[in-house]
């Protein structure tokens, strides 16, 4: 890419190109004419050079979404576990409750901020619901609680009334190109409560608001368009419930993993490493190839990414559209 000659316009654009999640020639159509805007182009030039956008363009930027997707074991992001004992340690740590915030409000660790993906998703004007906000409106949200992309932060739910929203809220970070460590409690507020520690239904004192910069990571998300172009050198695992959902429809080509197979005992902890490894070639996933966790809306698949993060294994993407995405413009099969 840095052997092609551009106008000024392009070389936003290519240098802007890892920010872009979704990579189709309509998404770089729109992504141009925001970047000609924020670099300061007339109205004139601005409407003269989106007039002369060239399909070159276009392919660069389909270009930068294979090379991302290749890229994604290298992602760098800072994921550790952590153990009751562990956390209770991380006392300059953020503590984000991805519960249900009637849940927070209910009993939570002393300090944290609840932080439920029900309130950082929409329905987008094209009807596909539970769709992620925007990363500038992420990172508003982030900075006006106080929370910076180095801080240190320690995640929990209960991969239960949080339909596995914990593992979304880590893969948000991630997704956002969070500079400073993410811890994950294991086995969540249940393994904090059975370890005798403490809780609290104090709301705490607010943080004082800062700035969240976002340096977004689009190789751990997916769309449609690219799973269209990729199904042959992907492997596609479906999250959801067996008899409901999986059996209704889903995406060609994918295998049944429910997310309840990624967490065990009466405190729901992360499977092991070998655990997953076995889930998956049992289902025979072929683990030289990217696996895209998928289900409704990103959110089960958000756990399951993240429990495949923490194993080691190479190539986790989330699928954030989810079905309902999918299902917008590709009938589901059975």
């Amino acid at each position: 890419m840095a052997a092609v000659r551009s106008s000024i316009s392009e070389k936003i654009v290519i240098l802007k190109i890892q920010a872009l999640e979704v990579i189709t020639p309509r998404a770089c159509e729109k992504k141009y004419w925001l970047l000609s805007r924020k670099s300061g182009t007339t109205h004139k030039r601005k409407k003269e050079g989106y007039k002369k956008m060239t399909y070159r363009m276009i392919y660069l930027c389909m270009a930068a979404s294979a090379m991302l997707m290749a890229a994604a074991p290298l992602m760098a992001f800072d994921l550790r576990l952590a153990d009751p004992a562990q956390a209770a340690k991380l006392s300059d740590a953020v503590i984000l409750d991805a519960r249900p915030p009637k849940e927070w409000q209910q009993g939570h660790i002393p300090g944290a901020l609840s932080f439920s993906w029900e309130n950082y998703t929409r329905t987008e004007e094209d009807g596909v619901k539970w769709r992620i906000l925007p990363p500038e409106e992420l990172a508003r949200a982030l900075g006006a609680m106080g929370i910076s992309h180095t801080d240190a932060v320690l995640v929990y739910g209960d991969a239960d009334t949080s339909w596995g929203g914990e593992g979304w809220v880590v893969w948000m970070l991630a997704w956002l190109g969070h500079e400073g460590p993410v811890y994950f409690l294991d086995g969540g507020i249940q393994s904090w409560q059975a370890d005798n520690r403490p809780m609290t239904a104090d709301a705490g004192k607010n943080r004082a608001p800062t700035t969240y910069e976002v340096n977004l990571a689009p190789q751990v998300n997916i769309s449609r368009e690219q799973i269209d172009a990729r199904k042959d050198k992907i492997n596609l695992v479906d999250t959801r419930g067996f008899f409901k959902e999986w059996m209704l429809g889903r995406l060609p080509g994918a295998v049944h993993l429910g997310w309840e197979k990624f967490y065990q005992g009466r405190h729901r902890q992360v499977i092991s490493a070998d655990q997953l490894k076995t889930l998956l070639e049992n289902k025979g996933v072929d683990l030289n190839k990217p696996v895209v966790y998928y289900c409704t809306a990103g959110i089960r698949s958000g756990y399951t990414w993240l429990v495949h993060q923490l194993s080691g294994l190479p190539g986790a993407v989330n699928y954030e559209g989810g079905t309902e995405e999918w299902a917008q413009k590709h009938p589901l099969t059975r």
